[in-house]
């Protein structure tokens, strides 16, 4: 909707131009001090469009290498749901992987029904209703000495032999969460026939996570230098800064197990603030030792076209002007510019889409030019 409506201001009808009014608006725009190739946007469109822009200025920026990874819980913060009896998952409503769970909740049912051999927990069920009638049957003939203490115990060794083999839990069928939590794996589908106690899903609290991230051999060089990393997920384009969120470099090591090959794994744990569910891969931004004197702009700052990157640099008050750059090293958040920004140049990184529109309109504001 904004699009259409900054459209509809960068064609506002010209007054006053005459049978050329081009030619008068690039009179104009001259007498403004504006040349062809400049882009002009109305201080005030600027402002209602969000367009800001940022000083250039020399800056420490660290090395980085992105590589893939994945988000896994802390070990000691997850719990399995299993299976209390033999017989078919039926997975409760909108359970997935990812899922945010609470202590108690069911995950799923287990059911026997149907299938060749029976409930056996039902068999136990029947067995121990039975004890406990002829428990009940025999204890007053006991006091009244109709019956031996012998057969009294027997009724009463049957009883609790019939209590030990039913399960109140696998009567119900209800595989229930042991914690508040999120559904981190599961391990079964709906349909799958189970065994008691097979495990069917594992719940993770997520307060505290740890990221997993392979750095391919080529980089081995980088490993000792690696101090902190920045995450990206399919789920969000917000980038999650680990230094900003307790992060702490768990181990970094080519000696240990590793299923990779051709990759070294690397380890943080930091404070998920609900934001990532286990599980979820990740762009990775390795973070290593800092350089000095680097001019970085914010990714959001860059536009792609026909293959080249570009910035939108601020002239003045009116005018801004697209400029291609080469970049650098990224980290998710800044990229460095290798050239194309200068130190005090004043760089577009917010409503950039708007200026582009600027720059591709065939009309602009009244006593305003810029190049078609």
């Amino acid at each position: 909707m904004k699009i259409k409506i900054f459209t509809a201001i960068l064609s506002v009808t010209l007054v006053g131009c005459g049978s050329n009014p081009h030619s008068e608006v690039s009179k104009e725009a001259d007498d403004h001090g504006h040349h062809e190739d400049e882009i002009v946007v109305n201080p005030k469109d600027a402002k209602r469009f969000g367009i800001e822009v940022e000083g250039v200025a020399p800056t420490q920026f660290s090395e980085v290498v992105k590589v893939i990874g994945e988000v896994l819980p802390v070990s000691s913060d997850q719990a399995v749901v299993s299976a209390p009896t033999s017989g078919i998952v039926r997975l409760s409503a909108g359970v997935t992987q990812g899922k945010s769970v609470k202590a108690g909740e069911r995950i799923a049912s287990i059911s026997a029904k149907g299938i060749s051999g029976g409930d056996q927990n039902e068999a136990a069920r029947v067995n121990l209703e039975a004890a406990k009638r002829e428990l009940d049957r025999i204890t007053p003939l006991l006091a009244d000495g109709i019956v031996t203490k012998k057969d009294y115990n027997d009724a009463l060794q049957a009883y609790e032999s019939a209590k030990a083999a039913y399960s109140t839990p696998a009567a119900g069928g209800a595989a229930s969460s042991p914690i508040n939590g999120v559904i981190s794996n599961m391990m079964v589908s709906d349909g799958t026939y189970v065994e008691a106690g097979q495990p069917i899903a594992t719940v993770a609290r997520s307060t505290r996570m740890t990221l997993k991230a392979l750095l391919p051999q080529k980089y081995i060089s980088f490993l000792p230098l690696i101090e902190t990393a920045n995450i990206t997920t399919a789920q969000s384009d917000k980038v999650i800064a680990l230094k900003d969120h307790g992060g702490k470099l768990l181990s970094s090591s080519v000696s240990g197990g590793n299923d990779m090959q051709g990759y070294i794994p690397v380890y943080f744990s930091f404070d998920n603030s609900g934001d990532i569910a286990p599980g979820t891969a990740a762009d990775v931004y390795l973070i290593g030792s800092s350089k000095a004197e680097a001019i970085t702009v914010p990714v959001s700052a860059l536009s792609e076209q026909m293959g080249e990157t570009f910035v939108y640099i601020k002239e003045d008050e009116h005018g801004y002007e697209k400029s291609p750059v080469k970049i650098g090293r990224n980290d998710g958040k800044r990229v460095e510019i290798l050239s194309g920004v200068e130190a005090g140049d004043s760089v577009v990184v917010k409503g950039v889409t708007f200026v582009k529109l600027a720059e591709t309109s065939t009309v602009v504001p009244e006593g305003h030019s810029h190049s078609h």
